[in-house]
């Protein structure tokens, strides 16, 4: 089993955030998971610029070093993202990792995957981030087991929360290992699968590799 954990602040090993992955990472080592850190800040990751070739060629047309880090997505039974909350919402990089993942979502590429989060932030509005990445897990077909935020600005919360990471991993890996799945996410799973579907349709012509792709998977109607 292989799980993935994705760091999206710029502090490099100073970073809040990434010791929350690295916890989460811990645990689920622990439970007998094979782990890796990528520091996506570490990355050279260009912006998405809406070309549409990964939905016509199943190829993307920025010359960059995202093509790893997808593949390592792929590869993973199990994504931890993690970021900072900057001005309510994930950083910048985290955020271009994200809106290069247009062909995921379009061919559900992760469905059947697991997911998580953690979000560190100055004060205790983490919440926010944790529901915008967990949100984007579920979109994008992962069974998201859950959370963990964390602040400095409380005394005890962020040891706290190292704790919480931990524990969160090793239920990373109980609920793949179980093959888990959740009611309330599958509902918006099935809704992603309709939503694309109708749109692969639409687009039969400009996007010929995600028509073969949707119709080899039987998934048309």
């Amino acid at each position: 089993m292989y799980v993935i954990g994705i760091s999206g602040s710029p502090r490099g090993e100073a970073s809040s955030t990434r010791r929350l992955v690295e916890r989460v990472l811990d645990g689920a080592q622990s439970a007998g998971a094979d782990a890796e850190l990528v520091d996506i800040t570490r990355v050279r990751v260009a912006y998405c610029v809406a070309c549409d070739s990964c939905h016509a060629t199943g190829k993307c047309s920025r010359d960059d070093e995202f093509g790893q880090v997808k593949e390592k997505l792929l590869s993973a039974q199990g994504i931890v993202l993690g970021s900072p909350l900057y001005f309510n919402s994930v950083t910048a990089q985290l955020k271009t990792v994200i809106d290069r993942l247009a062909d995921v979502i379009h061919c559900q590429l992760f469905l059947g995957k697991y997911a998580c989060s953690v979000c560190a932030a100055g004060g205790t509005e983490y919440d926010l981030g944790l529901s915008y990445m967990n949100g984007v897990l579920t979109r994008l077909g992962c069974n998201v087991v859950g959370g963990v935020g964390a602040s400095r600005a409380v005394p005890g919360l962020y040891e706290k929360a190292e704790e919480e990471a931990f524990e969160l991993g090793r239920a990373l890996v109980q609920a793949i290992r179980e093959g888990r799945t959740y009611e309330d996410q599958e509902a918006v799973h099935a809704e992603m699968r309709e939503r694309f579907m109708r749109l692969i349709a639409a687009n039969r012509d400009h996007w010929p590799y995600e028509y073969e792709y949707w119709r080899s998977k039987g998934w048309l109607s």
